[in-house]
């Protein structure tokens, strides 16, 4: 964690949402609370919660809606507030206390027309709860909701150590043991049922853990939302083509920081260059020799295998 500029948090999130909101003609407004002051978070994974909610916010409302950010502190409580609040079309008061739930989708017929409903909300408060601050929602069906972030200014106290009792004879004993390292997440965007079976299975074989989207849309929002290792983008799919994809996600994540691997069928004259310029680490064409994508992936990922 860090001591973080609250108003450059807020850019740099509403950064990320700007060409979606255009292409809806959603307004974006914003008040923020001028002189605010520094903040201890982590910069990177709040900005994963404000992304993911101002992502849902433009996702869920209507074409011509609004779209509002806003961060204020409260001085007698020395609690920051953040509060993403939209004119889309809400959600039903016995849904919302299911939407932090993990892997919960509130209705199958909105998940077919928005792709995806509440992606991320579990993560988006894990990651609040992991700051010591509280996320709350209020909303009505066909008017609207508000997702607001109540978060400490400074990291809470920690807790004083024991003072050992020099009365009691002490005995050497074994450190404890540290908890096993999760194996490495891969994102695979692809939507077809053939290449995510071949690349899943043999992914898995070799011990790492796989999470599957079939569009770019889903991709950039599962991106955020999951916080993989590396993603395999392939490059024609429905929704959101994979080099748009790409670039989306490379506005909040570096190169170094999420390696991304474009895998393309078409395998046309330019493709390797257009892969590069949107962002992608590397570039493979299909179909993808298995070999070479284990080889290309160990080379990219900083983080050993257990």
């Amino acid at each position: 964690m860090q001591t973080t500029d609250v108003s450059r948090l807020c850019a740099a999130s509403l950064a990320f949402i700007h060409s979606q909101a255009i292409k809806k003609h959603i307004q974006i407004h914003t008040e923020i609370a001028p002189h605010l002051p520094p903040v201890w978070l982590d910069e990177r994974r709040m900005r994963q919660v404000l992304i993911n909610l101002l992502n849902n916010a433009v996702k869920f409302t209507p074409e011509g809606g609004e779209i509002t950010l806003t961060a204020s502190v409260s001085p007698t409580s020395q609690r920051l507030y953040l509060a993403v609040s939209d004119t889309g079309i809400g959600i039903a008061e016995a849904d919302q206390s299911r939407l932090f739930q993990p892997f919960v989708q509130i209705d199958s017929a909105l998940n077919r027309q928005y792709a995806g409903t509440g992606l991320g909300l579990a993560l988006v408060k894990q990651i609040v709860d992991l700051h010591g601050g509280t996320v709350s929602l209020t909303s009505t069906v066909g008017h609207g909701s508000c997702f607001t972030l109540d978060l400490p200014l400074s990291p809470p106290p920690q807790p004083p150590e024991a003072t050992p009792d020099m009365t009691q004879p002490t005995h050497p004993t074994d450190p404890p043991p540290s908890p096993p390292t999760p194996s490495p997440l891969i994102l695979l965007a692809e939507d077809n049922e053939a290449n995510i079976l071949t690349l899943s299975s043999y992914l898995q074989a070799k011990g790492y853990r796989l999470h599957v989207v079939n569009n770019g849309q889903d991709a950039v929002a599962a991106a955020l939302a999951e916080d993989p290792d590396l993603v395999l983008m392939d490059i024609q799919m429905p929704v959101m083509d994979g080099l748009t994809a790409i670039k989306q996600i490379r506005q909040t994540r570096s190169p170094e920081d999420l390696p991304i691997i474009a895998l393309t069928a078409l395998a046309m004259e330019g493709d390797r260059e257009r892969c590069f310029q949107a962002g992608a680490n590397d570039y493979l064409s299909k179909p993808v020799r298995l070999k070479e994508l284990l080889g290309l992936i160990q080379s990219l990922l900083p983080v050993a295998m257990p």
